[in-house]
C-alpha cells in the first residue's frame, strides 16, 4: 500500500520542523466533539508573528488499541484480530 504524496510531504515537513526545533505540542479542541486534543504543530513565523500549523493529534489512551498495523505478509492488508 503506497503512502499518498500529501501524507509523505507532511511527514517530511514535520521532520524538518523537529530538526530545526520548530515543533510544538499544543492543546486544541476537536472541531466536531469539542473534546481536548493534543496536537503536533509545525511552528513558523510570518511578519514577526508565530504561525502554528496542526498536523495531527496524539492518540488518546493506548495507541495500540487505536490503530491496526500493516501486515508484513500482505502488502495490501492490515493485522486484524479475529472477531468473536
Amino acid at each position: 500500500m503506497a503512502i499518498p504524496d500529501h501524507a509523505r510531504t507532511n511527514f517530511y515537513t514535520l521532520l524538518r520542523a523537529a530538526a530545526d526545533g520548530n515543533l510544538a505540542l499544543m492543546e486544541y479542541l476537536d472541531a466536531a466533539t469539542r473534546e481536548p486534543r493534543y496536537v503536533l504543530c509545525a511552528v513558523g513565523r510570518t511578519n514577526g508573528e508565530y504561525v502554528f500549523t496542526p498536523f495531527g493529534h496524539l492518540a488518546d489512551g493506548n495507541p495500540y488499541d487505536a490503530y491496526l498495523p500493516p501486515n508484513p505478509d500482505d502488502s495490501t492488508g492490515f493485522i486484524v484480530s479475529p472477531t468473536t
